[in-house]
């Protein structure tokens, strides 16, 4: 998706994933590990993505921020007019979509954007149980959150066209 949205809008991406293993691999002591949870990983890599957005939006500069260690809760802490210049995606999958789609959908594409040495080692109950913990925290926080149910292909299109609407409405059109 981030790679669809930088060839649409020309912009830049940091994959969040790519920060996690530089810190891991650059630091002696980063405070986790790649194995930790998403939660575990989001918090230590938080302070660091929140200065890069405020820091890109202070220069008027464009950046899409991907991964799943971006928590819903953390977009709520960012104060106007950062908050004004932010457009926040979530996304996840039903309960239904994982069941039929681990396999041969989830699990050959968890490399797109970081090639993980390790095999899945998540079963597919604990990934059901993390999508729904997912779900409702985006859901607690007031987070836009898009749920692929059924097809990924058609159902992301409601996600650009979020985004569309959005940009349009920042640029005051």
């Amino acid at each position: 998706m981030a790679q669809t949205l930088l060839e649409k809008y020309k912009m830049p991406y940091l994959s969040i994933d790519h920060l996690k293993m530089g810190l891991y691999r650059g630091t002696d002591n980063c405070g986790f590990t790649p194995l930790d949870s998403d939660e575990r990983i989001g918090e230590k890599l938080w302070p660091i993505v929140k200065g890069i957005i405020m820091t890109n939006i202070e220069n008027n500069q464009s950046l899409i921020i991907e991964g799943c260690y971006l928590q819903a809760e953390y977009i709520n802490e960012l104060e106007k007019p950062y908050s004004d210049n932010i457009i926040s995606v979530f996304l996840g999958f039903s309960t239904p979509y994982i069941n039929e789609n681990f396999t041969s959908n989830i699990i050959k594409h968890r490399n797109v954007v970081e090639t993980r040495l390790n095999p899945e080692e998540r079963t597919i109950t604990r990934f059901i149980e993390m999508h729904d913990k997912f779900r409702n925290k985006c859901l607690e926080h007031g987070a836009n959150y898009f749920e692929i149910d059924q097809d990924y292909e058609r159902e992301i299109i409601k996600v650009y066209e979020f985004i569309e609407g959005q940009m349009q409405i920042m640029e005051g059109e």
